[in-house]
Formats: C-alpha cells, sequence, structure tokens
C-alpha cells in the first residue's frame, strides 16, 4: 500500500493523540520526544519494496531497504523459536558499537514466501541515510584513520570467524564508516568453509592499493605477512597495531578534564562518586590520563562507602601502573594492557567484598558500584617522521554495570559501553530479541557491579581505543543517561564546548543541572575530558612517578559472598563458548609487564587492606588484628 501521509507515533503509552508529522521531534500532544528508528531490511524480498510502500501498517520504506518504524513504541513481532540466522546477532550484542542487533520480522510479505528480518543500530544517519561504504570514504581519510579501519576489522575477524559470519568483514560494501568507527550492515552466515586471513587479505588488496603514502609500504608488506600459510594472527595483529600507534603518534595531544557529582533532588545522600570530582582533584598528576564514574548500591550508606573505596582503590593502582610504564622500553600490545586493568579492578571488587564481609552485610544490605573508566595510557613509540620518539593516543575503557561513556564529535554521540543488565544477558545469551527483553520486569536489573561476590564472577569490559579527532569522551551516571537524555541533550552541551561557546567546567554543571530537572530521582555525575588533536595544540606526557610500596600477601582471604546478593551475577560459562585460541609467549618486557599485572591480583587484597586502613582505620584495625599474615602491618600502622 502506497501512502501519502507521513506520520509517526509517539512512544508515550499515555498520550491521547499520539500521531505527529514526521519530521516533527516532539509530540504535539504529549512533548514526548519521537523516536526515529531507522532500520535495515534483509534478504532479496525487501530490496524488491519500493520506497513509499506501508509494511504491515507500522513500517515505511524510505529507500532501498531502509525502513523507518512509524509506531516504535511497540513490540516486533518475534518468532517463539529463533531462527539459526539470528544466533550471531545475539551472541555478539556486546560488539553493538560495530554490529547490528536483531530488532524483528515481517512474515511472508505479500505472499513472497521469504520472511525479513528487520535489523536496527545499523549504519544510518538521523536522516535516513547510510553511512559510506570504507571503499567510498577510504581516499579522503587520514593515514592513521585508515589504518584504524583496518585495526578495527581485524579485533572483529576472530569473534565473527566464532559465530561462523566472518564472511561479512569480506564485502567491502558491507563495511560502512561513522567517523572512525567501522560499522556492519549486516552478517552473513559462511556457506562452505571457514575464511582464512589470505582471504581478508585479499579483501583489503583494493584499500592498500589507494592507501596514504605514509602507511602503503608497511601496509603492503602486512598485506604479504597475511597471504602466508605460515603466519599467526597474533603476529599480524602486533604488526598493525604499531603501523596504528606510530601513525597516530604523528598528531599533538591536548586534554582537558572536568567533572562533578550532585546528590540530586530528590535523594538524601549522594551514592555516586567520580574522578576527578572537583578543583582539588584537577591538581592530582593522574589528571587528565584518568577518569571514572562510580554508581553505588547498597543499604545504609553502603552505596557511597563503595564507589568512594572504588575510586580510591583504582587511583593508587594507577598510579603503581604509571610506574611500570616508565620502566618499559618495549611497546605492550592492548591485551597485556587490558590483563593489567582487569587485574586493578579484580582488586577493587575484592575490597569491596572484604569491606562487606567485615560489616556483616548480608542480602540487599551488601554495598557494590558500577563503574565506568577512561585511562589515556601514552606509550612512548617510535614516530614515523623525523621527530623521533613520541607517545600513543591509546585511551582503554572499562565498565561493569551501567554507568556509561559516550564520545562526541560536532557531528554525532556515540554510545561506546553496554550496559550490565538482565535485558544485555538475555540477549547474550541467546535467548532473546534485545526489545523482546526489555519487556521483562527486571530488564534493567544488574547483572555485574564491584563488590557483590568473589573477583571470580566477575566479567569485565575493557576495550581499545584511538584519539584521532577532535572530540568529547562523556562518563556518567544513570543520574544522566537514563531515559536517553545524553542522546537528547549532548548538542546542547557537548557541541557548545566543542565549538568554544561553553568551558568544559561550565558545561559539566550545566549538564548536571539539566539531568536534575530530567531524572531528578537519582544522583548525577558527569565527567568530561575535551580530546583535541588538532596542530596548534600540544602537551607534553611526561609523568614524575609517585612512590608506590607493594607489599605482598602472606595470606589469602575467601572473599565469596552468600546466594542471595542483591545483583544477578552474570557468569560467562555456557556450553555454546568457544575454545580459547592459543596466544603466542610474550617477549621478556612484555611478559614482566603481565607478571605485574599478575602479582596486582594475587597481593590485591594486602593492597586492598591498604586503601581500606586509609579510609576506614577504626574498622581496619578491628578486622587486622583477625589475620595473624598481616598483624605486622597493623603493627606499623598504629605506630
Amino acid at each position: 500500500m502506497i501512502t501519502t501521509e507521513r506520520i509517526i507515533y509517539c512512544i508515550n503509552p499515555d498520550c491521547t493523540n499520539p500521531i505527529n508529522p514526521l519530521k516533527s521531534r516532539v509530540c504535539a500532544n504529549c512533548q514526548t520526544a519521537l523516536v526515529h528508528r531507522y532500520l535495515w531490511a534483509t534478504g532479496g524480498s525487501a530490496a524488491k519494496i519500493p520506497p513509499g510502500t506501508m509494511v504491515a501498517n507500522r513500517y515505511e520504506v524510505i529507500t532501498h531497504q531502509i525502513w523507518l518504524d512509524t509506531q516504535p513504541g511497540l513490540l516486533p513481532e518475534i518468532p517463539e523459536e529463533l531462527p539459526n540466522e539470528v544466533i550471531p546477532y545475539l551472541r555478539l550484542y556486546y560488539e553493538r558499537l560495530h554490529l547490528p542487533q536483531a530488532y524483528g520480522y515481517i512474515r511472508s510479505f505479500e505472499g513472497s514466501g521469504d520472511d525479513i528480518l528487520l535489523l536496527e543500530n545499523v549504519p544510518i544517519a538521523d536522516n535516513g541515510n547510510l553511512y559510506p561504504a570504507i571503499a567510498n570514504a577510504w581516499e579522503q581519510a587520514t593515514a592513521v584513520r585508515q589504518v584504524y579501519w583496518l585495526w578495527q576489522i581485524l579485533q572483529l575477524w576472530q569473534p565473527l570467524l566464532e559465530q561462523g559470519v566472518a564472511n561479512s568483514l569480506l564485502m567491502l560494501n558491507n563495511l560502512r564508516v561513522q567517523g572512525w568507527c567501522v560499522r556492519l550492515l549486516e552478517l552473513h552466515s559462511t556457506t562452505e568453509s571457514l575464511p582464512s586471513l589470505p582471504d581478508l587479505a585479499e579483501s583489503w588488496q583494493p584499500l592498500v592499493g589507494s592507501a596514504k603514502a605514509a602507511i602503503a609500504q608497511s601496509l603492503q608488506h602486512i598485506i604479504k605477512q597475511m597471504r602466508s600459510t605460515e603466519v599467526e594472527f597474533e603476529a599480524i595483529s602486533t604488526q598493525l597495531n604499531t603501523l596504528l600507534l606510530s601513525s597516530a603518534a604523528e598528531l599533538p595531544l591536548n586534554l582537558e578534564v572536568a567533572g562533578a557529582t550532585d546528590t540530586g533532588i530528590v535523594m538524601t545522600r549522594n551514592e555516586d562518586a567520580c574522578f576527578p570530582a572537583n578543583s582539588d582533584d584537577l591538581k592530582d598528576r593522574l589528571v587528565p590520563h584518568l577518569s571514572m564514574v562510580c554508581d553505588g548500591i547498597g543499604g545504609h550508606d553502603g552505596g557511597e562507602e563503595a564507589s568512594q573505596l572504588a575510586v580510591q582503590s583504582l587511583k593508587l593502582q594507577i598510579r603503581a601502573l604509571f610506574g611500570e610504564l616508565a620502566a618499559q622500553t618495549e611497546l605492550i600490545t592492548p591485551d597485556l594492557w587490558e590483563q593489567q586493568l582487569e587485574a586493578c579492578l579484580r582488586v577493587v571488587n575484592n575490597v569491596i567484598s572484604a569491606s562487606n564481609d567485615k560489616q556483616n552485610r548480608q542480602g540487599r544490605e551488601r554495598m557494590a558500584t558500577t563503574l565506568v573508566m577512561a585511562l589515556q595510557l601514552p606509550q612512548r613509540v617510535q614516530a614515523k617522521s623525523s621527530k623521533g620518539s613520541a607517545t600513543t593516543h591509546e585511551l582503554y575503557l572499562a565498565s561493569i554495570g551501567d554507568s556509561r561513556a559516550y564520545w562526541i564529535t560536532r557531528n554525532y554521540c556515540q554510545l561506546l559501553t553496554v550496559d550490565d543488565d538482565v535485558a544485555a544477558r538475555e540477549v547474550r545469551y541467546a535467548r532473546s530479541f534485545y526489545r523482546q527483553a526489555l519487556m521483562r520486569k527486571d530488564a534493567t536489573a544488574l547483572t555485574q557491579a564491584l563488590g557483590t561476590r568473589d573477583a571470580e564472577s566477575l566479567r569485565v569490559e575493557i576495550k581499545r581505543f584511538i584519539l584521532e579527532e577532535d572530540g568529547i569522551l562523556l562518563l556518567c551516571s544513570d543520574g544522566l543517561s537514563d531515559n536517553n537524555w545524553v542522546e537528547q541533550s549532548w548538542q546542547n552541551y557537548a557541541l557548545a564546548v566543542l565549538n568554544k561557546q561553553l568551558d568544559i567546567e561550565d558545561a559539566v554543571h550545566r549538564w548536571i543541572k539539566f539531568a536534575n530537572q530530567k531524572n531528578g530521582h537519582d544522583n548525577t555525575s558527569v565527567v568530561m575530558t575535551l580530546c583535541n588533536v588538532s596542530r596548534e595544540y600540544f602537551v607534553s606526557l611526561t609523568y614524575a612517578q609517585p612512590q608506590v610500596e607493594v607489599i605482598a600477601a602472606e595470606q589469602t582471604l575467601d572473599l565469596s559472598l552468600e546466594e542471595d546478593a542483591p545483583i544477578v551475577v552474570d557468569v560467562d560459562i555456557t556450553a555454546q563458548e568457544a575454545t580459547p585460541t592459543e596466544v603466542k609467549q610474550p617477549s621478556r618486557s612484555k611478559a614482566l609487564v603481565l607478571f605485574g599485572g599478575l602479582l596486582l591480583l594475587l597481593g590485591g587484597t594486602t593492597l586492598g587492606l591498604l586503601i581500606w586502613w586509609q579510609l576506614q582505620p577504626q574498622t581496619f584495625q578491628q578486622f587486622c588484628r583477625q589475620l595473624p599474615g598481616v598483624q605486622q602491618l597493623c603493627s606499623q600502622n598504629r605506630e
């Protein structure tokens, strides 16, 4: 059916007049923000449906296979038994920054006999147009961005290979780019044998043939290596990573950060914590390279205590990490840094858990905290130009719970993290579509938090990014992000900073005030980092290393919790999990860094006790006297 009237429905179920013109952004009746959800319709049947057609009295065909859901408040049609073709989309949910999500089905449209799978989170701009294919954007991209795009494809190779959809990465028209980010239009299952690295090299050859001169020779060498049947994935990853970091090091990097936390207009205490949180924090040598937001959970004052413990513990450990960084003479690979950071977070987890046990907190009284942390890690790297040694532009993001990170430029706002909640767990275990999972009463209940259980139950999401464009990294608690208010308001605050209409500190406080008006039921924390790589800026990333004493643990603690902990732990052990791939042995210097991370994990209980002693000396002394292995430490602390 062809329609001439273009309308969209309000998502507010209580709206008495939900019909609005398609161009409207706010419902004329109830002032609720209208959702314009563009979908990608897969398959040959969808490709034949002309623009202007209204499908199932709901979906308007905008252009070739791009549909608009005019009733986004309604649940799409979802089959009771999930088809095999949709399973990879679900299991790869935590790669949603790069991959689309399954949305719903259209059954046998007009007798075609083919079901149409609809995908959301697709590379479609707000105006309903596809983002450009990588091949079309390639020649206009900078050298570092060209390498960065290839690096992202390589990082997707293994997870897509495990799900049998790695062919999706061999089709250049299927690879779209939104600024720095590579995004796939859809997933294509492997019909015969699994593709190999030589196949990936062959798909890259047209791009590498027109790469920027500064990187062309190095990329050709990598392509040659990939075509060898004896080369290992880790070797290619290391070579491409080295080229990426040295290319990015050609750019200057200026970082400016500001943060604040607020109780809100309803709550009586603030269970959030962030770093930096005030002008005194800006004097810390970790600024501007470390930022974090924690949202505490727990009865009485537990949430406030947990979030503060997390912030103080992580600051101490990152200082020690920077000490190790200064001693390194070789470039450390992202996987080893991720293991380091994961070890640090497991220490924090056990610090909070031990405090729970000492205070006899049970069930919902046990305290915990969410965390989103950003660490700009400046390794020394040999730059390709004559300026010689420079620092890398690496940014590591760690997230546990539902505190979020966003990357914002003048053109877009991208959510970088995935909430650890029941809805996400159901999708990742291939039990339901995301929109279906959202209908559960416990959909937003957390499945991960620091401190609820032993560290072995913790699943940590850590991602590495490269800062190669001007933008703002936003970390925030759900006091701001609830109800999609970041997506609806970023142009008023972040864009104003990028356009130099607001300074970053003023923007933080204004954004918090806005959050109190819209989501005032909760505490709000906001940390903004302005990242500028423009040539007129330069910052020297040199550290005066803090003195950190690490005392080896003489006794480990049993930090397991009771079964009635308030948060459902999302343990990642399932029958469908893939066998881990074999990893090459790191070089001696890299092994030292990894050893340092493991030492942090093994000795983390004692390090945590030191932090506890600083924050809660009275309860620490009572607990300390019960542990023979640390009585000497207790005695030293009393002196």
